[in-house]
């Protein structure tokens, strides 16, 4: 299902990452991807309150948990900046779809990165 929310068609995922040299780009894409699929998923499920967009946003925290190995291999990791980085593009996810009072801790809240 293509993501139909014009604020997310327009905005840049982890711009902030892809400006470091730090991260490699195809690592990185690979975030990209989780964020836009977690975009999907709430337009198809239309999760009605903020424990239904938590576990979807928890997901969405697993894979880049898994992510985190990738990031590694390329002699790279998900320290302060990509994290901050990351939360706050769920944080930007969470109010362009309508929930304003998403708190970020517990949109990534299964985080171990």
């Amino acid at each position: 299902m293509p993501i139909t929310n014009e604020q997310v068609l327009q905005h840049s995922f982890l711009r902030g990452m892809y400006r470091d040299d730090y991260y490699p780009d195809a690592v990185v894409d690979q975030g990209r991807d989780i964020l836009q699929r977690l975009c999907e998923r709430i337009e198809a499920e239309r999760p009605g309150g903020l424990d239904a967009l938590y576990v979807l946003t928890a997901v969405a925290t697993e894979e880049f948990n898994v992510l985190q190995a990738a990031f590694e291999a390329a002699d790279s990791e998900i320290e302060t900046v990509a994290r901050e980085v990351i939360a706050e593009d769920f944080g930007f996810i969470a109010d362009a779809y309508g929930f304003p009072d998403a708190d970020v801790e517990e949109l990534i809240a299964e985080r171990d990165w």
